[in-house]
């Protein structure tokens, strides 16, 4: 009877206990802004090592054998079977497809706000570009240059003979904006800069080429091959899409600014005519 009485007043003290020590734990986890379901979980921890150190005071159980035994250790096992799904199905369940519907979530929002955010760079930039070609034009039209607002019209498709140097030195700054606007570096290596080894070095192109073949190559990318760049070429790693995608203005512009690349000390490869 006495051990009884003890074993209640140990229930009663180790219950309090695991509810004081559950409690501290769901108001730490909420404080941390911890989801519900962790809050629950840590109470839930709590109530379970009070459990166990119950379970280490209990009076110890008539020793049992046969069939009684057998009946005992079955039913103990469907208890705590129970208990343990019955406590796993509270618990949120991993779902591979409610994951993957998450981290698409995430990754749409992203995706929109970055295309969005380039589309806008991409806007301001041709924007920019064109007030300035504009503006090139309207001051060679007043000093009496109207024909050359029109580039290239030289013979060789290249800066016309006539064009001051001013005229031509602005439309080598805009073909080098237009080689950043048309991320030309991803794929191509300047200066040391950019390349992904998808196409050749472009430094000392403006000896290799003429302006006229470099156009001619920026319109249709199978009219030229660089030599040693054979896979890459029947790969068709340069896209055939400038034409649509560029304004000849946009195209005389880009060609004047690589025209001027000629740094022979780059081992930039030479141009195999292909059509």
């Amino acid at each position: 009877m006495r051990d009884q009485r003890s074993f209640l007043k140990n229930v009663i003290k180790k219950g309090i206990t695991g509810l004081v020590v559950g409690v501290f734990l769901v108001g730490v986890t909420r404080a941390l802004a911890f989801p519900p379901v962790f809050q629950v979980m840590f109470f839930t921890y709590a109530m379970l090592g009070a459990a166990v150190f119950l379970l280490l005071d209990a009076p110890s159980l008539q020793p049992m054998s046969g069939t009684k035994a057998l009946v005992a250790l079955l039913a103990f096992y469907v208890v705590i079977s129970g208990v343990y799904i019955g406590g796993a199905s509270l618990w949120p369940q991993y779902d591979p497809e409610d994951e993957k519907g998450k981290i698409e979530k995430l990754l749409k929002a992203k995706r929109a706000a970055t295309e969005q955010g380039k589309a806008e760079e991409l806007l301001a930039r041709t924007k920019a570009l064109s007030e300035k070609a504009d503006a090139i034009m309207q001051r060679l039209q007043a000093v009496g240059g109207a024909a050359l607002a029109r580039f290239p019209t030289g013979a060789d498709g290249g800066i016309p003979s006539g064009a001051s140097p001013a005229a031509s030195g602005d439309l080598v700054a805009l073909g080098k904006e237009q080689w950043k606007l048309q991320e030309c570096y991803n794929c191509h290596k300047l200066s040391g800069q950019g390349g992904k080894k998808r196409g050749p070095e472009m430094d000392n192109i403006g000896n290799l080429m003429t302006p006229q073949e470099l156009r001619q190559k920026v319109l249709d990318p199978r009219s030229w091959m660089a030599e040693g760049f054979e896979k890459e070429y029947e790969k068709k790693k340069m896209p055939d899409k400038y034409k649509d995608l560029m304004e000849d203005k946009e195209i005389d512009e880009l060609v004047a600014f690589l025209s001027t690349l000629k740094n022979p000390s780059v081992n930039t490869p030479k141009a195999i005519k292909k059509k």
